[in-house]
């Protein structure tokens, strides 16, 4: 036992002696400078190409080629002309837009057949060369066909005076069993000395209310001295001189309002025409 102590604490103290600092690092291996070489970044790769000496890729440089930079060309080009070309529809919709007044506006008017307070047939025909103003009531009206009536005699007097008589205003009865020819006659004669008031019988009536989508409740078979009510719609309708929708004025729009809306149509057909009607 005694011989064994010796070696025992020998042994203890060489590994105490193996757990110092200087003996970890003495332990380490040293890796050779010239070694870590061989992985450096800093050295360029065999097939990787050098820099120019502009400091440029040379891979890098031949990437717009003359056929990359013929086909941006003809891509532009082409660009150029489509866009060209939409614009150019896009003015032509817009043009006959203006010439077919139909466009996003209801259909209003179609073929009729009546006669005038003197007696004369008249058609959609007589519509034709002239700005038309079109109101649909009855002689018998108490309040509202003459208010109507005398605002569109107003406006129409005062478009004569800048532009002659190129407005035709017309009153339409919806009331045939009592609106004769010369019940017309007289009526229209108080508002507008060009006033044409036209009439027919009651199929003749009931077409050309329905070709300009007015209502009316006349009776049918309604005799002159019968006692009844007449409900109709309260607009008078703007035709342009190739006897087309335009505009309809209710019972709110103003004199004014009438007259600008006629000027402005006026306006864009001696734009378009060279002449007023």
């Amino acid at each position: 036992m005694l011989a064994f102590a010796p070696r025992l604490a020998a042994r203890c103290k060489a590994t105490r002696r193996s757990n110092t600092p200087i003996a970890r690092l003495a332990q380490t291996s040293v890796v050779p400078r010239h070694a870590s070489r061989g992985f450096s970044s800093s050295a360029p790769a065999r097939n990787q190409p050098l820099p120019d000496a502009s400091g440029r890729d040379k891979a890098a440089v031949g990437v717009f080629t003359p056929k990359a930079a013929a086909l941006f060309v003809a891509t532009g080009v082409g660009l150029f002309f489509y866009f060209r070309y939409e614009k150019q529809k896009l003015i032509e919709r817009r043009q006959k837009e203006l010439e077919d007044k139909q466009v996003g506006r209801p259909n209003v008017g179609g073929p009729f057949t009546l006669t005038t307070q003197d007696g004369k047939t008249f058609t959609e025909k007589d519509l034709l060369g002239k700005w038309s103003l079109i109101y649909f009531g009855f002689t018998n009206c108490p309040d509202i066909c003459p208010e109507e009536l005398d605002k569109m005699s107003a406006a129409v007097d005062t478009l004569d005076k800048e532009y002659g008589p190129v407005v035709q205003p017309i009153f339409i009865s919806v009331d045939p069993a009592r609106d004769s020819v010369a019940q017309v006659k007289r009526y229209a004669s108080e508002f507008h000395s060009r006033l044409v008031g036209l009439t027919g019988d009651y199929d003749t009536v009931k077409k050309t209310c329905k070709a300009y989508r007015v209502y009316f409740s006349t009776p049918p078979d309604a005799k002159p001295t019968d006692d009844y009510l007449v409900d109709h719609s309260i607009f008078f309708y703007f035709m342009d001189p190739n006897g087309r929708f335009v505009d309809a004025f209710g019972k709110a729009t103003t004199v004014e309002e009438v007259v600008a809306r006629v000027q402005k149509e006026i306006g864009v057909w001696h734009g378009r025409t060279g002449k007023t009607a």
